[in-house]
Order: structure tokens, then C-alpha cells, then sequence
């Protein structure tokens, strides 16, 4: 091997020394970040999964309860859950336990105690405790509830409300909106049409919305 090569090799070797020397914190904490950060994502994933776990466990055990009659305990392991999808369905389960037991007082205390996580299951609650207080004779706070409605079974609902206060008009509007937001084949349409006959209004099959 040819001296000038030899020395080319010594002058690289001296280099990459001098780099590590020079970038060695550096390079050791870039390492240290990197096991950190794998280290959070592994502890974070198995964390999640055994909140499932237990979340599930908690479902099952409310549903035990309820099968079993005792609502009492079944309410108390609702509270514990956390503000998950799980929280709101047993709310639901539990709610129509209690109205099934006479306790209808007991059943809007549970939904409205329910805590929102899922839009979808969320207004289902909501639209199940405004019946729930329509029907308990307390119509203008089953209307506040709905205030928002944007759907067919929302808007019914809220009509259900005004005609219970005999606020015509207002029921009124709100089949008719909800006939428009119904399919033509939908199965509830034709005890809707017959609300809102009974309040003065006209089934229009033209406003139905396609």
C-alpha cells in the first residue's frame, strides 16, 4: 500500500474522531430522546388497552346489575365510568331499567347525568330524556333540550313538547319539518302525518327531501 494512501486512511481516521469527540452529547442524547420516545409510545398503547379492558369489564358488570334488578348499585358503577361511548350506552340501558321499574324520575336523572362523548349515542339521549320530560309534564324543558334539533326524530320529539304545552303552531312547524326531513318509505311517517294533521297542518308528499 502506497504511503500516501496510508496517511489519506490516518487523516480520515483522525476526522471521524474528532466528529464523535465534538458530537458525541449530542449523538448520546438523540439516543436517549429516541428510547424515550419509544418507550412512551409502548407504555401510552399498552395504557389505552387496559383502559378498554377495564371500560368493558365496568359494561359488563352494569349490565350484570341491571339484569339482576339492582339499579342502585348498577347507577353507582355508571358514575364511575369515565366520559367514554360505554358511559352513555349504559346510561341508556340503565334509564330504561329504571323507567321499566316505575322510577321515571330515576330514569331522567341518569340521562341527564349522562355525559356527552359520542354525537351520535349523545343525541339519542338527548332525545330519549326529552320525551322522558315531555312526558312528566315538564314540555318547555324538553323544548330547551331540543332547541337544536336537526333531525327528523329530534324535531318529532320537540313537537311532541309544544303540543303537550299546546303551543300549536310551533308543533306544527316542527312535523312538518320533520316530514321533510323523513324518507317517503320510513315506517314512522305515517303516525307523524297523523300529528301533524292533528294540529292543522297537511301532509305534502312534494316536501319530502330526496
Amino acid at each position: 500500500m502506497a504511503i500516501d494512501e496510508l496517511l489519506d486512511e490516518r487523516e480520515q481516521g483522525e476526522r471521524v474522531k474528532a466528529w464523535l469527540r465534538e458530537n458525541s452529547l449530542g449523538l448520546v442524547a438523540g439516543a436517549a430522546i429516541g428510547g424515550a420516545l419509544i418507550f412512551g409510545w409502548s407504555w401510552w398503547k399498552n395504557h389505552t388497552y387496559n383502559q378498554r379492558v377495564a371500560e368493558h369489564a365496568t359494561y359488563q358488570g352494569v349490565l350484570a346489575s341491571i339484569a339482576a334488578g339492582d339499579l342502585d348499585k348498577a347507577a353507582g358503577q355508571v358514575d364511575a365510568l369515565p366520559d367514554t361511548a360505554y358511559g352513555e350506552l349504559l346510561a341508556l340501558q340503565l334509564a330504561k331499567a329504571q323507567l321499566d321499574a316505575d322510577d321515571r324520575d330515576g330514569a331522567i336523572a341518569t340521562l341527564q347525568a349522562a355525559r356527552d362523548s359520542d354525537i351520535g349515542i349523545s343525541a339519542v339521549v338527548q332525545q330519549r330524556l326529552a320525551r322522558l320530560l315531555t312526558d312528566a309534564g315538564r314540555g318547555e324543558d324538553a323544548v330547551t333540550l331540543l332547541a337544536g334539533a336537526d333531525n327528523a326524530v329530534a324535531l318529532e320529539a320537540r313537537g311532541d313538547a309544544h303540543f303537550a304545552l299546546e303551543h300549536t303552531d310551533q308543533a306544527r312547524d316542527d312535523y312538518a319539518e320533520a316530514l321533510r326531513r323523513l324518507d317517503s318509505a320510513a315506517p314512522q311517517r305515517g303516525l307523524l302525518e297523523l300529528k301533524l294533521s292533528e294540529v292543522g297542518g297537511t301532509p305534502d308528499a312534494s316536501e319530502v327531501e330526496s
